[in-house]
């Protein structure tokens, strides 16, 4: 019974570091893509015609 705990926090352990990794190894490339995002956005606080508020239209046709 205590070989197959000391496997499983071993597997386990394994996991995360190489969820680690990966967040560690494409946290570059996500923040350049919200940057270029936000650059992309138009100056000012007035209406944005969205893809969420197309949707929205979308839904409230009858």
């Amino acid at each position: 019974m205590e070989q197959k705990i000391k496997r499983r926090n071993l597997l386990g352990g394994l996991g995360v570091a190489a969820a680690g990794l990966l967040a560690f190894k494409s946290a570059p490339v996500v923040q350049q893509k919200i940057t270029e995002a936000v650059a992309a956005e138009p100056e000012g606080d007035g209406y944005r015609l969205t893809e969420h508020i197309k949707k929205y239209y979308r839904t409230t046709t009858i």
